[in-house]
């Protein structure tokens, strides 16, 4: 998302992560911009019974976190490696500073921002149904056509395992797994080598 030159030249330091090192806790006040180099970072949150939600997954290139930095609010989730990654972390006053000088590093954060409230908004909509088989649609479709750019009529492979379809839409393992064979069924998915496409 931002230059790796321009992170540099305002000071950033490459943080080095082991699988599951927690990079900040819920209810820490953020003072670092955030931005993936090599890895996945998760961030989520734990519910009453334990169970993980998922608010989002950050590859190479993607910036996690910015909303509470802005906002200046404590961090509403966790972010933990979910393998070994490398992150730019850059102190809040100098990535403001960076924003400020760099008109165009600004506008593709506010578009990142702004392509991030459409998924929550989306997501939340595709949550509300009771339907598990409603809820993986949605969110299949949303990273088929928001996040890959894939053609309506173009298969998409699902790159999420079922633990993270859980995961990120509040549903179990087993009722994924249960849902994706009604989907298969009723031809909305095709299941090859245990992959999931739509």
């Amino acid at each position: 998302m931002i230059s790796e030159a321009l992170l540099e030249k305002f000071g950033a330091l490459r943080v080095s992560l082991k699988k599951k090192e927690m990079l900040f806790e819920i209810d820490t006040t953020p003072r670092f911009y955030y931005q993936v180099i090599s890895g996945e970072i998760k961030m989520g949150n734990l519910n009453e019974d334990g169970k993980e939600y998922i608010q989002g997954l950050f590859s190479k290139g993607s910036s996690f976190g910015e909303p509470p930095l802005f906002g200046e609010m404590k961090y509403p989730a966790y972010a933990m490696a979910v393998e070994d990654s490398l992150v730019w972390q850059l102190e809040k006053s100098r990535f403001f500073e960076l924003l400020k000088s760099n008109p165009d590093a600004h506008l593709k954060v506010t578009k990142t921002l702004a392509k991030r409230l459409h998924y929550k908004a989306t997501m939340v909509a595709g949550i509300s149904t009771e339907n598990a088989t409603d809820r993986l649609l949605n969110l299949m479709d949303y990273f088929k056509e928001h996040i890959h750019k894939i053609p309506g009529d173009k298969l998409y492979r699902v790159e999420l395992s079922r633990q993270q379809l859980a995961d990120l839409t509040g549903l179990r393992v087993e009722t994924v797994i249960r849902a994706v064979k009604e989907l298969e069924n009723a031809r909305e998915v095709q299941i090859k080598s245990r992959k999931i496409y739509r």
